[in-house]
């Protein structure tokens, strides 16, 4: 239970590099992947995806109600303060001249250069109790808008000079470094990058907490992983408050491959940051990007490589799941979980630990069979966001204010 994770929560963050703790997989590390694994969900759940809406690109919530209103309080021990939420310019990375990529149908959004995608939480008194130190939690979400979706696409190297500094010999993805160190001054939610932001919100904390033990763990799902990588990996080789003694993780679901054969060497040799990588052996997201070039190049090309350690789950193996999944769905962030509750490792097959809520399985997609009676993809927005007024009219309301940024 939780007070397992408490007392052992080193190594269920990868002290060991999770020796032993992965074939099998160790019961309270399946708790604590789930964890880490559920607490991505909010970022991308409560993101406003809808053109028509004046608030696309922001959160539906504020931060105060982030968490509650995304389900992952009630029943869950592991309690934080959502602190502080990030934003990454929506510039257009491979056609700088063409301006930008959101272009909601509103002439009156509130955002058009930016796009919310994560947050900072620290744990509570009670958070802390149930996960055995005050954890700074760092959130992203995956891919939502056209200018993510251009970014992973861009399959340059590039230099890291910002984590690494000058003429640093790693090269990481263009796109996804872009996103993470750009500022843009025509936005009010960009005029520092998502790498400066989350850096001074975790300094704050840090500073905060600093009579406390204190841990950093990041996470996030397919673009949210590839971002926490290079996030993750900023903390640890330039220290908040220049604090060696903070350990870093890294909780990566359906990560892309981030960097080169250094870009690897690396993280292995950073002593205070531990990567773990859960794929689904069916999803196809884990195996890219292809081999590119590096930036302003094209020829030769280096191949992306995969940091850290690696579990490799296998949601199709499960009983409850219809037969007919395409592999493509398993990319889905409900379906890891679930197949993370199920896995046995080199021992095979598929047993569930009851760490995750079936029901979930169907949150997204139509994935459990029909005997199970959950509905299909049932995560919704009550009538689209969409509030009746006192005279009967309707109008879009779907964003509700924060005190700050």
């Amino acid at each position: 239970m939780s007070s397992g994770i408490a007392e052992r929560w080193k190594v269920l963050s990868g002290s060991d590099n999770w020796e032993g703790l992965l074939d099998p997989l160790d019961s309270d590390l399946c708790r604590y992947l789930i964890h880490y694994a559920t607490m991505v969900g909010p970022a991308s759940e409560a993101f406003i995806n809808e053109p028509a809406s004046k608030y696309v690109g922001l959160s539906r919530y504020a931060k105060r109600n982030l968490l509650a209103n995304s389900g992952v309080v009630k029943g869950n021990p592991f309690k934080y303060e959502v602190t502080k939420y990030f934003y990454a310019p929506s510039t257009d990375i491979i056609f700088q001249d063409k301006g930008y990529m959101v272009r909601p149908a509103r002439v009156d959004a509130v955002l058009k250069e930016s796009n919310w995608i994560g947050y900072v939480a620290v744990a509570t008194d009670e958070g802390k109790v149930a996960l055995g130190r005050r954890d700074v939690l760092i959130a992203w979400r995956g891919t939502k808008r056209p200018s993510e979706k251009l970014a992973n696409l861009t399959f340059t190297f590039v230099n890291a000079p910002l984590i690494f500094g000058q003429d640093s010999n790693p090269l990481v993805h263009k796109g996804w470094y872009d996103m993470y160190t750009t500022i843009n001054q025509d936005s009010q939610f960009n005029q520092t990058s998502a790498r400066d932001q989350i850096r001074e919100e975790v300094a704050r904390l840090v500073e905060l907490y600093k009579d406390e033990e204190i841990s950093i763990t990041v996470t996030g799902h397919s673009l949210g992983s590839s971002m926490a990588t290079l996030n993750a990996t900023d903390l640890a080789f330039n220290p908040i408050n220049n604090n060696k003694d903070i350990p870093v993780a890294a909780f990566l679901y359906a990560s892309p491959k981030v960097g080169d054969e250094n870009f690897k060497n690396a993280i292995s040799n950073q002593q205070n940051l531990r990567v773990l990588r859960i794929t689904d052996v069916n999803d196809p997201v884990p195996t890219l990007p292809p081999p590119g070039p590096v930036d302003g190049t094209i020829w030769p090309i280096f191949p992306y490589v995969d940091v850290g350690e690696g579990i490799g789950i296998e949601s199709k193996k499960s009983e409850f799941l219809k037969p007919e999944i395409d592999n493509l769905l398993t990319h889905d962030l409900m379906l890891y979980m679930h197949g993370i509750d199920g896995f046995r490792g080199s021992q095979g097959g598929f047993e569930r630990q009851g760490y995750f809520d079936l029901a979930k399985v169907n949150k997204y997609q139509d994935a459990l069979k029909d005997e199970y009676r959950t509905p299909t993809g049932w995560l919704g927005v009550k009538d689209n966001g969409m509030v009746q007024q006192e005279d009967g009219t309707y109008i879009l309301d779907d964003h509700e204010q924060d005190e700050t940024f």
